[in-house]
């Protein structure tokens, strides 16, 4: 059985994005733009929704390509290409770079993917997490916070029915504030 982790960047007051999926809030420092590099590097299965879809596939399929793209750019670019993704849509009908679509429910296929055979599986997309965290499928949370306050925006937890009760198992401070803090659940 695969495990299914849900991470994201996120602000301190508990937002994936601004007002208007506004996202540049979040500059990365070199340290902890290698975690998430590394991280897909160790990704087996991405599970992504419309919006995230979208964002990612429009910059990272080419991006190492563009002039002064980094070492580090050039890296996650060829690892983001690599990486077999899933992406769960009913409104686009093509989705290419190592990707396939699925138009039907997700909790159906999340579950199917997650009692597969394999190593580890990320979800991205607020919206496709709320979706698997009310169903109860998320086997560990990975907030990388901000400190910045947006006052609104894409939050990264959806409202639950009943109580998710956590482990701590890392913590980790990256330069400029960023905390890394990772749950299992219980």
């Amino acid at each position: 059985m695969r495990k299914l982790t849900y991470g994201m960047n996120l602000s301190l007051d508990g937002y994936v994005a601004a007002p208007g999926d506004d996202i540049g809030w979040g500059v990365p420092s070199d340290e902890w733009f290698q975690w998430w590099s590394d991280r897909v590097g160790a990704t087996d299965l991405a599970l992504y929704g419309r919006r995230l879809w979208e964002t990612m596939s429009s910059h990272w399929p080419t991006a190492d390509q563009q002039p002064g793209a980094t070492p580090a750019q050039i890296e996650f670019a060829r690892r983001w290409r690599d990486m077999p993704k899933v992406v769960f849509s009913s409104t686009i009908d093509k989705v290419d770079w190592n990707a396939r679509l699925v138009t039907g429910d997700a909790v159906t296929e999340i579950t199917r993917l997650r009692n597969e055979d394999g190593g580890l599986m990320d979800i991205s997309g607020a919206t496709l997490a709320a979706t698997a965290m009310r169903a109860g499928l998320i086997d560990e949370y990975v907030l990388v916070t901000h400190p910045v306050l947006l006052g609104g925006g894409k939050p990264f937890f959806t409202a639950l029915d009943t109580w998710v009760n956590l482990n701590l198992v890392e913590t980790r401070t990256f330069p400029d504030g960023v905390l890394l803090t990772r749950y299992e659940t219980r």
